[in-house]
């Protein structure tokens, strides 16, 4: 069974909301919602493979040094095997918007149980939550000077 590494991040405003993809039509668990992210390609690290996605699927500036690891999914899928690594990323430049076709939807850890999810992302909700609730993973940080950093609701460099 071919194993195939997918990067994933999970994108935390200020206000602790996360950043959720709707699969779009034509593609498997369409209409189910998923942490954004994509295939590693080979030679390609984990950290990479989401600068290279994130600015591909959502228009985003991440950078490698803007994620952090929080945990990993392993699931078998009929002819192949997953593994999902999710890192989280509370620094990013830029607005999202799904350049795919597919829809973007911001919520709270606690509330994203209740969204359709693939099986490979649903474990990783306890993840994120234990994660969220450490205290230093709590702070945002601009990615840079520029007046467009800071998350998806406050182009000045800050939330609130």
């Amino acid at each position: 069974m071919q194993v195939v590494p997918v990067a994933a991040v999970a994108l935390i405003d200020g206000g602790d909301r996360v950043l959720m993809a709707e699969r779009p039509a034509g593609k498997s668990f369409a209409g189910q919602w998923e942490f954004p992210g994509g295939k590693i390609e080979a030679g390609e690290t984990p950290e990479a493979a989401l600068v290279r996605e994130i600015a591909e699927e959502l228009g985003l500036k991440i950078t490698a040094e803007s994620l952090q690891p929080i945990s990993f999914a392993s699931h078998a899928y009929g002819d192949f095997h997953l593994l999902l690594l999710l890192f989280g990323c509370r620094q990013w430049a830029g607005t999202a918007v799904g350049r795919e076709g597919q829809a973007l939807h911001w919520d709270h850890v606690d509330r994203l149980a209740d969204l359709p999810m693939p099986p490979a992302d649903i474990p990783l909700l306890a993840a994120l939550a234990g994660w969220l609730a450490v205290p230093s993973h709590r702070h945002v940080l601009p990615l840079d000077d520029s007046p467009a950093i800071g998350g998806p609701f406050n182009n000045r460099g800050r939330f609130g």
